[in-house]
């Protein structure tokens, strides 16, 4: 997937069908000069729905689309002839898309579940006809009952990406190459920062052919939150992740420095983030000696007091399988069968 197509905002126009209107007609017929009310129901309006789809990864199919709208309700005929239902529209989205009201800022629901099924706007009910209407004492309604308007409303369709593993770093920590050598993702690599400006997800196969889900987030800075740098605008893609790797690479000034940053960054956007297990990976690690390594551990162990770490090489191929082992561990501790894995 590329950048151009990676789309997690949308801006919609929602409005559902309107009901029909319900008749006033009075049977006539031959012979029958008197036959009384026979004005059917009209039709409901169209729902709007909002359905799941697990096969999508973005709402790029959506970035053109202004406006949904649900069919109009037939309006009520003779011989009690109820008016035909307006269409009903469904957009499929990805997992993990949530529908704010623009107006106010809430949150109505969000897609979790493939084929979850959602009314985002519900068609107005069709009118009674005069049919309805008829007793022992007003045995000739001449009135029937207009349909229900239709509903409209301004959505905001935003993306947070359900990935079992969220990436996290600073520009150029090696994210995007982690990513290219542990999944069959393509994400642009190249030497300055913020070459990644969409997240990428990758599905990492592991042992016995199972599998989980990992995503590139684009680089955080220190004063993301002020706006610096992207900003915070893709953390919420990490929001769901289960377990965070912070990727720090190992010629940094001050590894525990830059985490800390990170972290901070992290509880500034959403405190809750600090409840997620964390697993901390030492990047370019082809670069040091055995000896030099040994030196590191020695200060890590104490700046970590107890926090997984683990030293990697993306391009040398140092460390991949032990740190998909770790994060399986990680993924899957608390359950025998985990629901988060996937069959490949």
């Amino acid at each position: 997937m590329t950048e151009g197509n990676f789309v997690d905002y949308v801006k919609i126009y929602v409005t559902s069908g309107r009901g029909g209107k319900g008749s006033t007609h009075l049977h006539r017929e031959k012979f029958i000069e008197k036959g009384g009310p026979d004005g059917g129901d009209g039709g409901r309006g169209g729902h709007v729905y909002l359905k799941g789809n697990k096969s999508l990864w973005t709402l790029f199919h959506l970035k053109f689309v202004k406006h949904m709208r649900g069919g109009h309700g037939g309006d009520g005929g003779s011989s009690r002839s109820t008016g035909h239902d307006g269409e009903d529209k469904f957009v499929e989205v990805p997992l993990g898309t949530v529908v704010r009201d623009i107006e106010t800022g809430e949150i109505l629901f969000e897609i979790t579940e493939h084929d979850e099924v959602r009314i985002l706007a519900q068609g107005g009910k069709g009118g009674l006809g005069n049919w309805n209407f008829r007793s022992s004492t007003n045995q000739t309604p001449r009135y029937s009952q207009p349909g229900l308007p239709s509903q409209e409303l301004d959505v905001i369709l935003e993306l947070k990406v359900l990935a079992d593993v969220g990436l996290v770093g600073f520009p150029n920590a090696g994210k995007s190459t982690l990513l290219s050598v542990l999944t069959s993702a393509k994400p642009k690599i190249a030497d300055y920062a913020f070459t990644t400006l969409k997240p990428n997800l990758g599905i990492v196969a592991y042992r016995e052919f199972q599998s989980f889900v990992i995503a590139d987030i684009p680089g955080i800075i220190e004063g993301a939150a002020e706006g610096k740098g992207l900003g915070h605008y893709f953390l919420r893609h990490i929001e769901r992740n289960s377990t965070l790797l912070f990727l720090v690479p190992a010629d940094a000034d001050n590894i525990k420095k830059e985490y800390d940053i990170l972290l901070d960054e992290l509880r500034r956007y959403n405190p809750e983030m600090l409840d997620k297990d964390r697993l901390v990976v030492i990047s370019k690690c082809d670069m040091l000696d055995d000896e030099l390594k040994a030196e590191m551990k020695q200060q890590l162990d104490v700046d970590f007091k107890g926090m997984p770490y683990l030293f990697i090489s993306s391009v040398a191929q140092q460390g991949l399988t032990e740190l998909k082992d770790k994060l399986w561990e990680m993924l899957n501790v608390e359950d025998d069968k985990p629901e988060n894995s996937h069959n490949i």
